[in-house]
């Protein structure tokens, strides 16, 4: 029997740590070592080396763009079945409506490619490249407002503080180029009108992951990473010269209280000094032949375009850049769609096909996984009144599509079903949890073994759920 009397008083702080030092370095000794297994190496053969994810910022309209329902045309203005609906919550923006009509598209839809894909008149380009495409029409998410929505698709969870999806990447598999961050972001709003949803840097943040995976803002213009350059005076030699002295500083640190983000800082002043010779290297674009600009369009021309960006993210798909993150802002179109959906479809429509093919071309593509989707979808019913030419569509998480290219996925595919009203889905469902588990698969990484210790307990991107989609695997 234990004596739970018999216990020791500590008089001092420095008593205290010199009694408890060894266990408390036993402790973290346990978290790295719990932590290292993840680092560095896959856990099966790859069938991707990299990620470029066009994110689509507010909810494309997948009626319009990606989901064709006629049924809505011949129910124009009826009310949406009680039976169809269920118990599925709407959002305030529509709740004070007496009634929910049924709306459906202004827009066309068109068989394209041999493999047939219905694909939007909206999206010509993307018409072109669709025997490269798996379409998945069965995506489902918890969330129904933008923030909870877009964290979810890109952390995992619907709270913030979770690391990103791309620090994952970097904390499992690490960089395939010292000069540059595994993991990059670039962001993008619309030509015209409002930006629509704003964005936060813990989307692309490390969450509990050491901070050096988290991603590095590329911006347009003349100063692509902020503080990047030297100052006035301040040679590249003597630079140099400071961040060893810097380094030393940081080591003696390390060493007497073990900080990882010491490390992490380490690192982090070392690619800053790498990334000033490689970052204007990469945004020169002078050498880039009147052919690509032709393919990518004019918008490519301007800095913080969503073109220009599609072409700086085949640039760094080259050099071996493992996950490169486009967020396009501008997509929540609410009761302006069809004011506000043809400006951006124009936007994005050409560019992203032509990145696919940039990428099949330069025999990029086979291990480059392409995702272009945003955080959910949209109502089969009007918001405010439903008419023919000028409506808006609400939230809707229940369902909705993406599509992705290459890095083994099956090509001219279509996966997953939803009812003739686009409400629910009817066949093949795929969680949000099972689109991350999916793609860590294609990268050669076990998604239930990828895990962190924090706070006590491992946490993973997928949390306890999800599942690999073998069905969309070529």
């Amino acid at each position: 029997m234990t004596d739970c009397a018999r216990f020791e008083s500590f008089t001092s702080r420095r008593q205290f740590l010199s009694r408890t030092g060894l266990g408390l370095g036993a402790l973290a000794l346990s978290q790295l070592e719990a932590n290292a297994a993840s680092l560095g190496s896959a856990h099966h053969k790859p069938k991707a080396k990299r990620i470029i994810y066009l994110f689509q910022s507010g909810g494309p309209p997948q009626h319009e763009l990606l989901d064709p329902k006629p049924l809505l045309d011949e129910r124009f203005d009826e009310d949406l079945p009680a039976s169809v609906r269920g118990n599925q919550r709407i959002t305030g923006m529509v709740s004070g409506q007496s009634r929910l009509g049924l709306q459906p598209s202004l827009y066309g839809f068109t068989p394209s490619g041999s493999s047939g894909l219905q694909i939007g008149d909206l999206l010509p380009h993307t018409q072109k490249i669709a025997d490269d495409l798996c379409m998945v029409r069965s995506m489902h998410t918890e969330a129904i407002n933008h923030d909870p929505a877009i964290t979810f698709l890109q952390t995992g969870s619907q709270q913030p503080g979770r690391p990103s999806f791309g620090a994952w990447l970097d904390y499992g598999l690490g960089s395939s180029n010292s000069n540059l961050p595994s993991f990059v972001v670039m962001t993008s709003v619309p030509g015209e009108g409002a930006a629509g949803q704003g964005l936060l840097a813990r989307l692309w943040g490390a969450g509990f992951l050491p901070s050096k995976h988290q991603g590095v803002l590329l911006r347009g213009g003349q100063d692509p990473v902020l503080y990047l350059g030297n100052p006035s005076g301040m040679t590249r030699a003597r630079r140099r010269r400071m961040l060893d002295s810097l380094q030393e500083l940081n080591r003696q640190q390390f060493a007497s209280q073990g900080d990882p983000e010491t490390e992490a800082r380490i690192a982090q002043y070392e690619m800053a000094f790498r990334m000033q010779a490689s970052v204007p290297e990469l945004t020169d674009l002078d050498s880039e032949p009147e052919s690509t600009w032709k393919l990518y369009g004019e918008d490519a021309k301007k800095p913080g375009t969503f073109a220009r960006n599609c072409l700086l993210a085949r640039r760094l798909a080259e050099r071996g850049v493992n996950f490169i993150q486009l967020y396009h802002r501008g997509w929540d179109v609410h009761g302006g769609l069809t004011k506000k959906l043809p400006m951006l479809a124009r936007e994005t429509d050409q560019a992203s096909a032509a990145l696919v093919t940039d990428l099949k071309q330069r025999g990029l593509l086979e291990d480059t996984i392409v995702i272009w989707g945003g955080e959910f979808g949209r109502t089969c019913y009007a918001q405010g009144p439903a008419r023919r030419d000028a409506y808006g569509r609400d939230h809707h998480g229940r369902c909705f599509s993406l599509w992705m290219a290459g890095g083994g996925f099956k090509p001219g595919f279509e996966y997953g079903k939803t009812d003739e009203f686009g409400f629910n889905i009817t066949e093949n469902p795929v969680h949000v949890h099972d689109l991350h588990a999916t793609l860590m698969h294609q990268l050669g990484i076990d998604h239930e073994r990828l895990t962190y210790r924090f706070q006590g307990r491992q946490y993973r991107l997928t949390d306890v759920h999800g599942h690999v989609v073998k069905d969309l695997l070529a």
